[in-house]
């Protein structure tokens, strides 16, 4: 058992970039929204550096970087609305799951520890995504952006979570991929715990001072 884990009695886990890597088909539905609108395609680099704050706000980054300058409100419902349409008919056929997830996911249920999920993808696509990858089972809640008032960095999720399960934050891990997961850690009472592969906005999560960083989840257990 990695040190981390020291008197920790509940585990939440972000999603894109920490258990999936989800690019491919945010990418796919993200470049299909914008040619509706007759706009020229980002690509997965660029969406790469864009994904994290939810669909809404990776929209609004794609069509900035199609438009050259910041749309408007209602241009920008359109692209959303478009990319949900396109997210939602196909949202793991090109997902692949991180090495080391289902060894970490499988062990850390079998000790009895509960787990959550803390994304800020929209609550509609977590069943779909985790039922693909036979994940499910290992969650006992489940939250997406959508799911609360507020969403990461914020803590509200996270400390949402802590009074579910009946536990204090200080015996709680949030383990994710980028500033905003370590940032709701930390004010939330978590230990965080950070993997260096997902999606930072290009940046290294390091630089967001975890408590811990794993090369992968495996390393866990």
């Amino acid at each position: 058992m990695h040190p981390i884990l020291h008197d920790i009695r509940l585990v939440a886990f972000d999603l894109d970039g920490t258990l999936i890597d989800s690019v491919p088909d945010l990418a796919v539905a993200a470049d299909a929204a914008l040619a509706d609108l007759g706009l020229v395609p980002q690509g997965e680099t660029r969406v790469r550096d864009w994904v994290g704050n939810g669909s809404l706000t990776l929209m609004a980054r794609a069509l900035e970087g199609a438009l050259g300058e910041a749309p408007d409100e209602a241009l920008l419902a359109r692209a959303h609305r478009g990319f949900l349409e396109h997210y939602g008919r196909a949202p793991s056929a090109h997902t692949r799951l991180y090495p080391g997830v289902r060894e970490a996911l499988a062990a850390l249920t079998a000790r009895g520890l509960p787990l959550a999920l803390v994304t800020n993808k929209p609550s509609a696509f977590i069943a779909p995504l985790l039922e693909a990858f036979d994940l499910a089972r290992h969650f006992a809640l489940c939250l997406g952006g959508d799911s609360l008032a507020a969403k990461k960095p914020d803590p509200a999720p996270l400390l949402h979570v802590a009074a579910h399960f009946d536990v204090s934050p200080s015996a709680c891990l949030m383990v994710g991929d980028s500033r905003h997961d370590i940032e709701a850690g930390r004010a939330a009472g978590f230990r965080t715990l950070a993997v260096p592969y997902g999606y930072n906005h290009g940046e290294p999560v390091a630089l967001s001072r975890p408590d811990g960083t794993v090369e992968s989840l495996a390393e866990l257990v």
